[in-house]
């Protein structure tokens, strides 16, 4: 006979015989899947969401290491970039192999050509080929911009000439330039074509660490004057930025590329048309957060 028949067995002990290979499974699935269930639920509350909430009228987000695309909006449209522009200048400038020392005497037509702008260098200042390079870079200066455009070889038509044949050989189909400051809205080019001249720029060792210097000071005559970088990102020590750009007119808004290590990883930032002075700053630090959240849960 079973031994669930035996004297004196008590009707739950007769109970628990029958079925404690049943009990024991179910104890066992409930030991496994209470541990699977809780690390469903904290992937679940640590998930990041699928794309970045990101404020900027448009944007491309490029991780160059694996050459994907994390996330974009209105990535194919072509608008007004303000003064992304003096990414492409810069380029242009340094390949035509002019002299880096020599002087650039601002005119009267750098004022003209940037009215209605301010700035601290006025028409008869002296500067360098260089720290003019390093002011349109850094601070963004118009008439910097200008001056070293207008001092090109063939002089501002032939520097614009070459700004659009460079976009065409980095292969910016939707790109076009009519001076070399980014002031003209009739500047413009899509997001997806801004990353191919932020990383064009971000090989060029010059570019990169003037458009991230903190601050540059120029001598002009007896004085000296400094300028700050329009973007806050490169004093933070927090970050890598390898190289960076920032705009604004109103036809374009709020403007910022750069080429920022992020986790490890070269990651390409376009963020254009933002609205509010600090808005590209925080979508720049919303999608680093974002891109730190993905590699926690995969991590998990």
């Amino acid at each position: 006979r079973g031994s669930d028949s035996l004297p004196g067995a008590t009707e739950d002990m007769l109970y628990w015989r029958r079925n404690r290979g049943l009990m024991t499974l179910t104890g066992f699935m409930l030991a496994v899947c209470t541990p699977l269930a809780a690390l469903a639920a904290t992937q679940a509350s640590v998930a990041p969401k699928t794309i970045p909430e990101v404020r900027s009228h448009a944007y491309y987000i490029l991780d160059e290491s694996a050459s994907s695309v994390l996330a974009a909006r209105n990535e194919h449209i072509a608008v007004p970039i303000a003064s992304i522009t003096k990414l492409m200048t810069a380029l242009v400038v340094l390949e035509a192999g002019q002299p880096m020392d020599q002087v650039v005497t601002i005119n009267a037509d750098d004022v003209g050509g940037t009215a209605g702008n301010g700035s601290r260098l006025a028409a008869g200042h002296k500067l360098s080929r260089q720290d003019l390079l390093h002011l349109a870079l850094m601070s963004s200066e118009n008439r910097a911009a200008h001056a070293l455009c207008r001092a090109y070889p063939g002089g501002l038509r032939a520097c614009v000439q070459a700004m659009n044949q460079k976009a065409a050989a980095l292969g910016m189909t939707s790109a076009h330039f009519v001076e070399p400051t980014g002031l003209s809205s009739g500047n413009v080019a899509s997001p997806v074509d801004l990353a191919k001249l932020v990383l064009a720029a971000a090989g060029n060792h010059t570019i990169s660490e003037y458009s991230t210097s903190v601050r540059h000071t120029v001598s002009v005559g007896r004085h000296l004057l400094e300028f700050r970088n329009t973007n806050l990102l490169v004093a933070n020590p927090a970050w890598q930025v390898d190289v960076q750009k920032t705009g604004y007119i109103p036809e374009a808004g709020r403007c910022l590329v750069m080429q920022a290590v992020i986790d490890g990883r070269p990651v390409v930032m376009v963020l254009l048309n933002s609205f509010g002075k600090d808005t590209r700053i925080a979508d720049a630090k919303r999608v680093r957060t974002w891109l730190e959240s993905r590699s926690r849960v995969a991590a998990l």
